[in-house]
C-alpha cells in the first residue's frame, strides 16, 4: 500500500509525528487554527517540540486547513486533544469533529488511525459511527481503523517520537499488520502489535492512571510525614536504596495526560456499573495538593509574625511540567488562586511559559526577574533554569522559600513538600 498520510491536529503530538512520517511518506498536516498554521509555515513551533531547522527542512510536509487536501490522502492519523469538562467527564468534541471531517473525505480502502487518548471502546463505539454516517461507507468493509496511542513526553529532548516503542492495532488482522508495518518504518524503538483496538486503547489510559496513583501515594505520604515533622524527600531517598522501590516524588499533577486520562477510565467504569475506588481516590488526593501547599505557605507566613494581607509571594513556574511551555491544566493555578483568596499579593515568574498565553488564559502578567524582596518564594516547577540559580543569594533572613519540587539545595529552603 502506498501511503498518502493526513495527520489531523498539529499540536504537541501531531507535529513531531508529522515531521518523522514526512521523512518516508507525503504528509498533509491539518489544523483548524490559522494562527498555528501561519507560524508553522513560517518555520516556527511555539511548543518547541520541533526545531525551526527541522520544520524548514521538511519539504514532504504540507500544513493546511483546506479540507480538500484530505481527499488526496488514504491514511489518516488523528492526534487531536481529548480533554475533560468541568464535571471531569470526557469531552469528545474535538475527536468527533475530526471523525466527521475525515468521514466526509473517506474512500474505499482508506485507513484511519487514532492516537488521541480515549477510553476502551471509544474508537469503534463513538468515532466509527460518525465516519460511517458522513461517508456512507461500511466499517471494516469499505474503510478500516487502527489505534496507536501517542507517547509523546513534552519537553523531553532525549526521547523523541521515534525513540519510544509504539503500541499498534487494527480493526482486523490484515489492517493490524498494515498499521504495524507503517509505524515500524518510522519508529526506531520498534512496535508492539496488540490483538485489538480496545487492548491498545486500554494500554494507553492505564499508563497515566498508574502514574497518577503512584504520585497520589507519595503525596499522601507527604501529608502524613508533615504531621510527623519528617522530611518526605529524605524518607524517600532512604527507601529508594532498595532496588525495587519506585522513585516517585510528591508534587502537583496537571497537564493534558496524567491529570486527565484517569477520568476517561473511570467514565467507562461508571458506564459499566463498576464504581472505581483506587483511581478516584488518587485523583482526589492529587487535585487537592495545590490548596494544601498554598495553606502551608500561609501558615509559614503567619508563623513569621507577618500580616497575611500585606504579604507578597513569588510563585516560580506556571507550566504543567519542567522545561516545557505548556500551561494547559497546570495545577500551579490552584496554588495561585488559593493564595489570592487570602488576599496575598502573588507574582508569577516562568522563563518557559508564553507571556501572552498566560495573560489570555489566567490574566496574569509574568514578572521578568526573581528578587529576594518577597515574604515567600514558592518553587512549583523544576525548570533547568531554576536549578542553576544562586539560591543563597535569594534566601534572606526576612523571606521564606517553599520548595514543592525538591530542587533547592539542602539547608536553604524553609520547607520542602
Amino acid at each position: 500500500m502506498s501511503h498518502k498520510v493526513a495527520i489531523i491536529g498539529m499540536g504537541y503530538v501531531g507535529l513531531p509525528l508529522a515531521i518523522e512520517v514526512a521523512k518516508k511518506y507525503p504528509v498533509v498536516g491539518f489544523d483548524i487554527s490559522s494562527e498555528r498554521l501561519k507560524e508553522l509555515n513560517s518555520g516556527f513551533d511555539r511548543t518547541r517540540e520541533v526545531s525551526d531547522e527541522d520544520l524548514k527542512a521538511s519539504s514532504n510536509l504540507k500544513f493546511t486547513d483546506d479540507v480538500k487536501s484530505l481527499a488526496e490522502c488514504n491514511f489518516f492519523i488523528v492526534t487531536v486533544p481529548t480533554p475533560i469538562d468541568k464535571n471531569n467527564k470526557p469531552d469528545l468534541t474535538p475527536l468527533l469533529a475530526a471523525s466527521k471531517l475525515i468521514g466526509a473525505n473517506l474512500r474505499d480502502g482508506d485507513i484511519v488511525v487514532f492516537e488521541s487518548t480515549v477510553y476502551p471502546g471509544c474508537t469503534e463505539e463513538d468515532c466509527v459511527p460518525v465516519m460511517e454516517k458522513e461517508s456512507g461507507l461500511k466499517y471494516n468493509k469499505d474503510f478500516f481503523c487502527g489505534y496507536s496511542p501517542e507517547r509523546i513526553n513534552p519537553g523531553d529532548k532525549s526521547r523523541g517520537v521515534t525513540d519510544i516503542k509504539k503500541v499498534t492495532s487494527g480493526s482486523n488482522d490484515e489492517i493490524a499488520t498494515i498499521v504495524d508495518d507503517f509505524y515500524s518504518s518510522i519508529i526506531k524503538a520498534g512496535t508492539h502489535k496488540t490483538s485489538s483496538i480496545k487492548v491498545a486503547e486500554a494500554s494507553k489510559v492505564i499508563e497515566n492512571a498508574q502514574r497518577d496513583i503512584n504520585i497520589a501515594f507519595v503525596n499522601e505520604l507527604a501529608l502524613l510525614f508533615d504531621k510527623m515533622k519528617l522530611n518526605t524527600l529524605e524518607v524517600l531517598e532512604a527507601a529508594g536504596t532498595k532496588w525495587n522501590f519506585l522513585p516517585f516524588r510528591p508534587g502537583l499533577v496537571g497537564g493534558h495526560c496524567i491529570g486527565v486520562d484517569p477520568y476517561y477510565l473511570t467514565y467507562k467504569a461508571d458506564s459499566l456499573g463498576y464504581s472505581p475506588e483506587v483511581i478516584l481516590a488518587g485523583r482526589r488526593i492529587n487535585d487537592n495538593m495545590g490548596k494544601h501547599i498554598a495553606t502551608d505557605v500561609v501558615k509559614l507566613i503567619l508563623d513569621k509574625g507577618l500580616n497575611i494581607r500585606d504579604s507578597r509571594v513569588l510563585v516560580m513556574g506556571i507550566t504543567f511540567k519542567e522545561n516545557c511551555p505548556d500551561i494547559r491544566n497546570s495545577r500551579v493555578i490552584d496554588i495561585i488562586d488559593e493564595l489570592k483568596s487570602f488576599n496575598v499579593t502573588v507574582d508569577v515568574h516562568d522563563p518557559e511559559a508564553d507571556k501572552a498565553e498566560v495573560k489570555r488564559m489566567h490574566n496574569i502578567d509574568l514578572v521578568e526577574e526573581i528578587k529576594s524582596n518577597y515574604d515567600a518564594i514558592v518553587v512549583t516547577v523544576a525548570h533547568s533554569h531554576y536549578k542553576q540559580i544562586d539560591w543563597k543569594g535569594i534566601k534572606t533572613s526576612s523571606n521564606l522559600i517553599y520548595d514543592v519540587k525538591g530542587i533547592v539545595p539542602k539547608g536553604i529552603a524553609d520547607k520542602t513538600l
